[in-house]
C-alpha cells in the first residue's frame, strides 16, 4: 500500500503540462470572467449604496411617523385641556347663578326679618295702646276732699 492519497493518483495519471500554457489558460479564464466579475462588484457596490440610502429613507419616514404619533399625543392632549376647560366654564356659570339665587334668598330673608319685626313691633305697640286704654277705661277710686 502507498501513502499516496487518491488525488496525487490522478495527478500522476495527467501527463506533464507546460507551465507557460498553464499561465496562458490562467489569464485566458480570468480574462474571460474578469469583466463580468468587475461589472457584478460594481452593480454590488450600487446595490449596497441604494440599499443605504433606501435605509436611511426609511429610518427618517419613521421618525416622521414617531412625530405623528407624538402629533395625536400632543393633539388628545389639547382635546383633554379643551374638554376640561369646558367642565371649568360651566361650573363657574352654575357658580355664579348659585351665588346670584343665595343673594337674592340672603334679600328676601332680610325683608322677611324686617316685615316680621316691623309686624311685632306693630302689635307690641298696639298691645301698649290698648293697655294704656284699660287703664285709663279702668274705674279710679274717686280722691275725697
Amino acid at each position: 500500500l502507498s501513502d499516496n492519497s487518491p488525488d496525487e493518483a490522478l495527478v500522476d495519471d495527467f501527463p506533464i503540462i507546460d507551465k507557460k500554457a498553464v499561465e496562458q489558460l490562467t489569464e485566458g479564464l480570468i480574462s474571460h470572467y474578469l469583466p463580468d466579475l468587475q461589472r457584478s462588484k460594481l452593480a454590488l457596490k450600487e446595490l449596497t449604496q441604494n440599499q443605504e440610502v433606501l435605509l436611511e429613507t426609511v429610518q427618517q419616514e419613521i421618525s416622521k411617523f414617531k412625530e405623528c404619533s407624538s402629533i395625536l399625543d400632543i393633539n388628545m392632549l389639547f382635546s383633554e385641556a379643551k374638554h376640561y376647560h369646558n367642565k371649568l366654564v360651566n361650573i363657574r356659570k352654575e357658580m355664579l347663578m348659585l351665588h346670584e339665587k343665595t343673594s337674592k334668598l340672603k334679600r328676601r330673608a332680610l325683608k322677611l326679618q324686617q316685615k316680621r319685626q316691623k309686624g311685632e313691633l306693630e302689635r307690641e305697640q298696639r298691645r301698649e295702646k290698648e293697655l294704656e286704654r284699660e287703664k285709663q277705661l279702668t274705674a279710679k277710686p274717686a280722691k275725697r276732699t
